[in-house]
């Protein structure tokens, strides 16, 4: 599809950035990832340890993360300590809990309905 003629150059360059973020947010452990982050900045080996994945893999998240700016990080010595670059992402994964907690109560909703009895008529001849 072609670019509508609104649209600038730096239009589709925010664009993809944005999407390089949502695909940084895009794997369970990331999302594990974030959410041990919340609590404040943590070294690799913490992490690892919360989300219970192996130091070598979350670091590779945690590298990817970065590139897309979604963390910072800063060295003390041989550790480095991770952090959110901005708390504000929190806020999407509240909105992401709110639009799952909306689809549940619906599936609920139908469920229930689904196990009602209900009363059939034979056809009559």
């Amino acid at each position: 599809m072609p670019p509508s003629p609104a649209e600038s150059p730096g239009d589709r360059h925010l664009r993809r950035m944005k999407a390089e973020v949502f695909k940084a947010l895009s794997h369970p452990i990331r999302l594990a990832i974030v959410e041990a982050l919340a609590q404040g900045e943590a070294c690799v080996c913490k992490l690892a340890e919360a989300v219970g994945a192996e130091r070598s893999n979350v670091s590779r998240h945690l590298a990817l993360m970065a590139k897309a700016g979604v963390l910072t990080s800063r060295k003390e010595g041989l550790m480095v300590y991770y952090s959110l670059t901005t708390k504000c992402v929190l806020n999407f994964f509240n909105c992401v809990d709110n639009l799952l907690r909306q689809q549940l109560t619906e599936e609920s909703q139908l469920l229930r309905s689904l196990k009602r009895p209900r009363r059939l008529r034979a056809a009559r001849a």
